[in-house]
């Protein structure tokens, strides 16, 4: 469905706008009007990571006026794979500084506003209200439900992206003309159910498609041309590169934008809320936690261990704590590979992070290996505290 524009034009385009807007004042959907409504527009993106990075690209060389960039991440050498709006020269650099330094370059027409901080339960009305649109670039469910629920308090629409490995997912959601992210996903997966793309990957030009889409739909509800995508979800298989949309409408139920909402302030906990680790993970490393240095000095003393890597076997070819034997944490959850694990010897288990293993810790306690632990922190903290010569992923 057409909407009316979300913003009203500004008084005039300067020469130098006109010049470098000349492509789209063309464009009879867009035209000077058009142009003159996205130099007035303030739009906020969250995250300067995988989405953000050209969806803030490209909302610049389009010529919004205003663009607000949260993020309270720094660069990393492994985000460059994908987020390229950073470089090399940035390793360690806030992103959102990062990111604005990018964004002056390509057009120093727009108006930059930093906010280097976490999103959270206390700053979130603030940010928002500032803007006029949402560009959800984030990674997690817990930001992305406060993204929401905020949105739809504030009465802002807000363009959603989501990518994992070779798929991608684009929406947007605005409660006052059509569903909200709660219709579409009204409780979050169960905990350890949906890996982070830290865990299973993603092709970085992935970031570029989705971005790109989400821009699309920022552009077109900012000067109210097209069909946006509310009440439309658009789901994208790079590997088959195929695009198809699926009809979300607006569940009358909704805790949040629903007939009789029950949802009418924004949490008190966003994590606790989404989970990311099951009570019984949570119960289950309770006295039955090592850290990396007191996994080395079991190895040392010869301690008759044995020592199970949980994460997925692209994973293990990058880097291992030697000693390891990968079993994948979902043949353990499944109880398939339960047959594989000795009964007289301590089982120690480690994923990347520790969360994956907190998990398999509790499926083994479950099944009666009472005196399993897991490392606090997993590969990373073995690279960290024992091998610093070993790649981080």
């Amino acid at each position: 469905m057409s909407l009316p524009p979300l913003v009203e034009p500004a008084a005039e385009l300067t020469v130098d706008e006109i010049r470098r807007y000349s492509r789209h004042l063309i464009i009879p959907d867009v035209g000077v009007a058009g142009q003159k409504r996205l130099k007035n527009a303030r739009v906020l993106c969250v995250g300067a990571g995988g989405l953000g990075s050209p969806a803030l690209m490209y909302l610049a060389a389009a010529g919004v006026g205003t663009l607000g960039i949260i993020d309270f991440d720094t660069v990393d050498e492994s985000n460059l794979q994908r987020q390229i709006i950073h470089g090399v020269s940035d390793i360690g650099r806030s992103k959102a500084e990062s990111a604005a330094a990018s964004i002056r370059e390509i057009n120093p027409l727009v108006n930059v506003e930093i906010h280097n901080t976490a999103l959270d339960r206390e700053n979130v009305r603030e940010i928002f209200a500032q803007y006029d649109l949402i560009v959800d670039g984030t990674d997690n469910f817990a930001t992305r439900y406060m993204v929401n629920d905020a949105a739809v308090l504030l009465g802002k629409p807000y363009v959603w992206g989501s990518i994992y490995r070779f798929d991608g997912q684009a929406s947007v959601f605005w409660a006052e003309h059509g569903p909200c992210y709660r219709c579409l996903y009204p409780e979050p997966p169960p905990p350890g159910m949906v890996p982070s793309c830290a865990e299973g990957g993603v092709l970085g030009v992935l970031c570029a498609s989705i971005g790109s889409i989400q821009v699309n739909e920022a552009i077109k509800l900012l000067t109210g041309i097209g069909e946006p995508l509310v009440g439309r979800l658009m789901v994208y298989d790079a590997l088959e590169m195929e695009y198809r949309k699926i009809k979300v409408r607006k569940d009358p139920n909704c805790v949040l934008c629903g007939e009789n909402p029950t949802v009418t302030d924004l949490l008190e906990d966003y994590e606790d809320f989404c989970g990311a680790v099951s009570v019984e993970a949570q119960e289950a490393v309770v006295d039955s936690t090592i850290t990396a240095l007191e996994l080395k000095e079991w190895q040392d003393a010869g301690k008759d261990i044995f020592l199970v890597d949980v994460r997925e076997p692209a994973e293990y070819e990058i880097v291992r704590i030697p000693g390891a034997t990968l079993i994948p944490k979902g043949d353990i959850i499944s109880g398939d590979a339960l047959a594989q694990l000795p009964q007289d010897r301590q089982i120690v288990l480690h994923c990347k992070s520790g969360v994956r293993s907190a998990e398999a810790l509790a499926a083994l306690k479950a099944a009666g290996f009472r005196d399993a632990v897991h490392v606090q922190g997993g590969v990373l903290s073995w690279i960290k505290q024992i091998d610093p010569s070993l790649p981080a992923y």
